[in-house]
């Protein structure tokens, strides 16, 4: 059996992580396997990306395609040149793709065009809202792919829905936390945490860097007051990406509760996760990690293509309106959260069954 794996930005990385791992074990066990690793450079930034690669194992890759930058159009197309010359010079068996991302789809695209088989880690996810390019990438991806690796029974069920043949999908887990759990006892206090003098479960972490809530300044603006005014003085810790730090320099927003940092490597960001009072994000992968950590979390945004989170776990969808975030803040800084419990399958051993279902069909 023989696959390509295509990581294309961050968390592409950390879900991959834990195949690899998984393929290796079986190697080990003389099963017949081989793969090889393509990074698009979808995001490449050198130091982020060595220390995902050195802290999860990663090798390596391939090949990196050094296709980022550029309009989504632009990056698009440069990944489908780029993939489809790789992939007519390297045989595959299947092409296994991660979550939604431009190179998700744009890998998708070009597998199938070749007549190669295609497997979406995180396949049936749906935010049902259409101004989210993730939610197109989604879309297109699952139309295209053969086998579908689920992470929840609800999205089982939209892929059912959408008509795909029951016999390919898989409910599998969720390879995310697969990483998480690998890694837990490995997690590294990150260098500021006694430069702005943190301790456990006494400030909160900001992840917000969506375009629907950062690129509208006075929103944004309005937003993170919000945040400071109904948080009691509580430090709020917020690793900003440089597009988003330049809008907070923008809008001189300067509370000494308010502390803006670097990004984080992967053990040193969950470390500052796990050891929180909780999450205020716009993210999806981090409301599935709180979640499993038992951190609360307030999901700022309209909607969420992992509603277990929500259903099950410890986060909240809040909306994205700042006079309705003050009461969950207000919860939030008062522990008077509610108890999550952790969905079905996220076990730390999802890539596991992946690997296993793929001998079936392939070895």
């Amino acid at each position: 059996m023989k696959l390509t794996l295509v990581a294309g930005a961050r968390p592409n990385f950390v879900k991959i992580a834990p195949i690899i791992d998984q393929i290796n074990k079986q190697i080990e066990k003389d099963m017949m396997i081989e793969y090889d690793l393509v990074h698009t450079g979808q995001h490449y930034d050198k130091k982020m990306s060595k220390d995902f690669f050195d802290e999860l194992n990663i090798p390596n890759p391939t090949v990196n395609l050094e296709c980022g930058g550029g309009s989504q159009a632009e990056m698009t197309a440069k990944i489908m040149v780029s993939f489809e010359k790789f992939l007519k010079k390297n045989k595959s068996n299947l092409v296994l793709l991660f979550g939604d991302v431009n190179s998700t789809m744009a890998c998708a695209i070009v597998a199938r065009k070749l007549g190669i088989d295609v497997g979406h880690v995180e396949a049936g996810i749906r935010s049902f809202d259409w101004n989210m390019p993730e939610e197109i990438n989604r879309i297109v991806t699952d139309s295209l792919s053969n086998y579908f690796f689920t992470t929840s029974q609800t999205a089982n069920d939209n892929l059912i829905k959408s008509g795909f043949d029951i016999n390919n999908i898989f409910y599998v887990g969720n390879v995310m936390i697969d990483t998480l759990l690998h890694n837990i006892s490995r997690l590294v206090k990150p260098e500021i945490w006694k430069s702005l003098n943190l301790k456990k479960s006494k400030y909160l972490v900001v992840t917000l860097h969506r375009p629907s809530n950062v690129d509208e300044e006075n929103n944004f603006k309005l937003i993170l007051e919000t945040i400071i005014k109904y948080t009691d003085d509580v430090k709020l810790v917020y690793p900003a990406h440089p597009r988003t730090k330049n809008i907070l320099k923008k809008l001189k927003i300067n509370y000494n509760n308010l502390k803006i940092i670097e990004p984080l490597s992967y053990l040193r960001f969950n470390y500052l996760v796990k050891n929180s009072l909780g999450v205020i994000t716009d993210s999806g992968g981090i409301t599935e990690e709180t979640t499993v950590l038992g951190v609360p979390c307030i999901t700022i945004r309209e909607n969420t293509e992992r509603p277990e989170t929500v259903q099950i776990g410890t986060n909240e969808l809040v909306g994205t309106n700042p006079y309705l975030i003050k009461k969950y803040l207000k919860k939030l800084v008062n522990n008077k959260w509610k108890k999550g419990k952790i969905p079905q399958y996220w076990d730390g051993n999802t890539s596991k069954r992946i690997i296993e279902i793929l001998n079936r069909i392939y070895g």
